[in-house]
């Protein structure tokens, strides 16, 4: 073989070498999740990348096994034309910066585009080696088992929308940071930490006549939905909505007027996601927060509920600034 042909043999081995190198730290550095999910959104070079990265222990066997194959090459060559030392040094020198360090680094930054670009190398790899590397890769599919899922908790979730609104490239802004933050974190908050306590709750009694005169202290407290009990407090029977006694003329029965079909009841530890879906099922805007004897201690509105989600305080026209 003549010198030119060496030379351009070795640097074809070296190329290969950085291919193989670079790719096998760039491929597995791409989580599959993420690119199965980037796929599911579009993203043309996430597929490419995934058509290869989902053949998990067989795509490393190839990567590996091409990799040795062709330094091996490279040991040869060399240590055909030099003495052992001197080949030996030179072919380390080559595969170490130009075979190991340079296309690693590379990759490492760029695994996506370089991958998707190369990916028809090592679907090629693939194929010529699938004799040797697909018995290897069979052992450590039995042995390891598949490529398991990643799968965040709500601590790394949080993590990561808070570092995603840090970032100036971040289309997430403080507002979607903080609303998205709330609707991991409510289903965690229970209806003892958000309920109105009875104390502040204003309630109606069984017996008493909505006339004028309670009209006008309806409309002083600016509430939509009042609790109605019966002999005491701790005995809620019914809800009376403010806009039922639109154009009410003269007096009526309290009761006449509330409903008891609206009445959700929770305990004061159940979970708000859980408070939330009752309203939507029942179709309610308020819950009644009663421990298990059936003492009840506060009110949980829909407005609370959605607090808790967007991190902030819900102001309406009777609240006071």
């Amino acid at each position: 073989m003549t010198d030119p042909l060496i030379g351009l043999a070795i640097i074809c081995l070296i190329a290969f070498s950085a291919i193989f190198s670079g790719l096998n730290l760039g491929l597995y550095s791409l989580n599959r999740t993420d690119l199965e999910r980037k796929t599911e959104l579009g993203n043309k070079q996430a597929a490419r990348v995934l058509r290869i990265r989902k053949r998990g222990n067989l795509l490393l066997v190839s990567l590996l096994l091409g990799n040795v194959a062709v330094n091996a090459a490279i040991s040869i060559i060399l240590g055909n034309i030099a003495s052992g030392l001197i080949a030996g040094i030179v072919a380390t020198g080559l595969i170490v910066v130009f075979g190991e360090i340079i296309p690693q680094a590379v990759c490492a930054r760029y695994a996506l585009i370089i991958g998707a670009r190369t990916a028809w190398i090592v679907e090629i790899t693939m194929v010529v080696l699938y004799p040797i590397a697909k018995p290897i890769a069979w052992i450590l599919d039995k042995t390891l088992g598949e490529e398991l899922k990643t799968i965040w908790s709500k601590r790394e979730l949080e993590h990561i929308i808070a570092m995603h609104e840090d970032d100036p490239r971040s289309v997430v802004d403080a507002d979607e940071e903080r609303i998205i933050l709330g609707a991991l974190r409510f289903s965690e908050r229970t209806a003892r930490e958000v309920m109105t306590p009875y104390e502040e709750v204003f309630s109606l009694a069984v017996g008493d006549t909505v006339g004028e005169k309670l009209l006008h202290k309806i409309r002083e407290e600016g509430f939509t939905r009042i609790p109605v009990y019966s002999e005491d407090e701790d005995n809620i029977v019914g809800l009376l909505f403010v806009k039922d006694l639109l154009g009410l003329e003269g007096s009526r029965p309290i009761e006449d007027l509330m409903r008891t079909d609206k009445m959700v009841r929770v305990t004061p530890a159940r979970k708000l996601d859980e408070v939330l879906n009752l309203m939507i099922v029942r179709r309610a805007h308020m819950a009644l927060v009663t421990e298990k004897g059936g003492k009840f201690v506060g009110i949980v509105s829909l407005e609370d509920v959605l607090e808790e989600i967007i991190g902030r305080e819900i102001h309406d026209e009777n609240d006071d600034a």
